[in-house]
């Protein structure tokens, strides 16, 4: 199916949703999810491998590591892009205005306390000026990523904004607008792609959407 196809499918599924139809995309990953069985299934270990891990440049002006935290057994997994300045001086994930915001959703929309999910970012330090991760950058990190999601084995994946959608599933001609709020089936967990709070930050009619989408996360808990 090409683009122009996919975009005629998924507006027809919208016509159908507005009529009061409930469906899953069924969404087929470009990729077999990818193992790493080279990888410890400790995630204490697979952090320490990271904040020792000089794969890619961007090891080279980061602070911290930004492994991840929150409920190791958690069934919502929140999955962002990469750590921001914040971020990489305390080296935890989520913890400038974004990070405020997201607590603010997790909380007020799911109606959980933050401690009661993960979250993480694709790729584990902070590229140069916020920039978006390239390929290569994001194919050194994301095994660790996998890891993390094999051994959590959320219920859920939240990704948050495109960059996390397209990296996660190999599907880079979607764009995030189109596929927000889809339930997808992804590595044994359903994903739930939705706009990144930094995007809400400089977008906030966006806000709705997301409240949306979390809506649907909550009815699934």
């Amino acid at each position: 199916m090409n683009k122009t196809d996919k975009i005629k499918f998924l507006r027809l599924l919208y016509q159908y949703r507005a009529m009061g139809f409930e469906y899953f995309y069924d969404y087929k990953p470009s990729k077999k999810f990818e193992t790493t069985t080279y990888l410890s299934n400790d995630l204490e270990a697979i952090a320490k491998s990271v904040k020792g891990c000089y794969l890619c440049n961007l090891a080279k002006n980061r602070k911290n590591t930004v492994f991840g935290e929150g409920n190791i057994h958690a069934k919502v997994m929140f999955i962002g892009e990469a750590p921001g300045a914040n971020e990489d001086e305390m080296g935890k994930p989520f913890v400038g205005r974004a990070g405020q915001l997201l607590t603010k959703i997790i909380e007020n929309v799911l109606q959980l306390q933050r401690k009661d999910v993960y979250i993480a970012n694709v790729i584990k330090c902070r590229p140069p000026e916020n920039r978006v991760p390239t390929p290569e950058e994001v194919g050194e990190c994301k095994p660790y990523l996998l890891q993390q999601i094999k051994l959590i084995s959320p219920q859920i994946i939240v990704a948050l904004g495109a960059t996390s959608f397209h990296h996660l599933t190999g599907e880079y001609d979607t764009p995030i607008s189109k596929i927000r709020g889809e339930v997808l089936e992804f590595a044994g967990a359903k994903l739930i792609p939705t706009y990144h709070p930094s995007f809400l930050l400089r977008n906030p009619s966006a806000k709705k959407d997301v409240f949306e989408d979390m809506l649907k996360v909550k009815a699934m808990l």
